[in-house]
């Protein structure tokens, strides 16, 4: 069974997954990479989890305010050689689950149509797709979810 921890964006296993995130997001963002990019700093993220098998970190996600009920999901990685076993749902709910005892309402987020797998796991655990928000309203690559809690 794989061992959540919550954390901060200083902890190094999650500073190591976000780089292979970015690694990977910036081959299947091309030339909108940078746009993206500027949205997905994590020196302020208050609320992480990592997900561990045997002491290596494999998955993680974050939860940041978004407005006054919304907590927005950021930075949602799970390393290649661990997908499709479940952690990135793991993750997810524990998230729910974190952004709930801090007495959120919802949480929304944005992925891209280059992230198929992103919008399958969104949509498998009841997200449901939304008017792109914010920063990705006109971003036509952009898709948008929410979920109450």
């Amino acid at each position: 069974m794989p061992k959540l921890l919550r954390t901060d964006s200083t902890h190094p296993d999650f500073i190591s997954l976000v780089k292979e995130l970015d690694a990977d997001l910036a081959i299947r963002d091309g030339e909108d990479h940078a746009f993206y990019a500027q949205y997905n700093k994590i020196d302020s993220l208050k609320y992480v989890v990592i997900a561990y098998h045997n002491d290596i970190p494999l998955a993680c996600g974050a939860i940041k305010e978004y407005e006054p009920n919304t907590m927005e999901v950021k930075r949602m990685y799970t390393s290649p050689q661990s997908r499709g076993k479940g952690l990135a749902s793991l993750v997810l709910a524990e998230l729910e689950k974190w952004a709930q005892e801090l007495s959120y309402k919802k949480c929304i987020l944005e992925t891209g149509i280059k992230q198929p797998e992103a919008i399958a796991l969104y949509t498998k655990n009841n997200f449901q797709s939304i008017p792109n928000y914010g920063q990705y309203t006109e971003v036509k690559d952009s898709r948008c979810f929410e979920k109450v809690l």
